[in-house]
């Protein structure tokens, strides 16, 4: 009998013990700005994590290839291979659940990192943009397309490390690209994973997604089907529409957006 009852004290203290560990959970945040021009200095996803990190998760904004001065320095898979180091760094400032909130462009390679990797816990995903598919098939964007058809023959021809000047369209705005044809090719095919629609299915199902999208976005009247109702079925995926611009969505959804987090990763 009195062994009985140390043994139950002993598992009381062992839980007791316990405790503090679980208490010290911490979530971190690797935030992913958009595309040229943007940088980790972006105004808009910068207030997005500093309200992340005022409410005490661990936050990181790094210059990633697509930003205004690596525009585009390697291809898809060195992009995703830098995300990884990110998130390795967010644990190792001691974040155990790690969330991905991308903005534009940020959102397909969040995507894709989560396919990829899938050792993250959940993604946000703001105002989400970067859609090859449109690029090669809407008639408007007619140079896009001929610069991915010029990058897969120079691919097809031996010549994928070539260098050059390649067309880009960023919220309507012609850019240019100046990289290599293979790197292009990993960014811009409508059948790579920087296609939404194409990565959405493949996310796996235990992460749950947040799409937040501004009613003057473009992108707003793709509406979900474009590849939000493509995720697996996860209950605490959710799609969220604000009243905002595409660039100001991270600032718009920033309070919905952390509600979203602490609620979405629980176990």
């Amino acid at each position: 009998m009195r062994f009985g009852c140390l043994a139950t004290l002993l598992a009381a203290f062992l839980t007791f013990a316990a405790l503090p560990g679980q208490a010290q959970e911490r979530i971190g945040v690797l935030v992913l700005h958009g595309k040229s021009p943007g940088s980790q200095n972006d105004p808009y996803s910068g207030q997005f994590r500093s309200a992340l990190a005022n409410d005490g998760m661990i936050t990181l904004m790094p210059d990633m290839p697509w930003s205004a001065r690596r525009y585009i320095d390697g291809d898809w898979d060195q992009a995703m291979a830098e995300i990884d180091r990110h998130v390795k760094s967010l644990r190792d400032k001691g974040a155990t659940r790690i969330v991905i909130a991308g903005h534009s462009m940020g959102c397909p390679a969040a995507m894709g990192y989560a396919v990829k990797y899938g050792t993250v816990d959940a993604l946000v995903l703001l105002a989400p943009g970067h859609v090859p598919d449109s690029y090669y098939n809407f008639p408007p964007l007619r140079a896009v397309h001929d610069s991915i058809d010029e990058a897969r023959r120079l691919v097809a021809a031996g010549q994928g490390d070539t260098r050059r000047d390649f067309e880009d369209s960023n919220q309507g705005t012609s850019i240019k690209v100046r990289t290599t044809a293979r790197n292009y090719l990993s960014y811009f095919d409508p059948n790579s994973d920087a296609e939404m629609s194409r990565t959405a299915a493949r996310i796996p199902a235990q992460i749950p997604v947040l799409w937040v999208i501004g009613d003057k976005d473009p992108m707003f009247r793709r509406g979900r089907d474009y590849a939000f109702s493509k995720l697996p079925a996860n209950p605490k995926s959710r799609y969220l529409e604000v009243a905002a611009t595409h660039l100001t969505t991270p600032v718009v959804g920033t309070a919905e957006a952390l509600a979203w987090i602490k609620a979405a990763i629980q176990p």
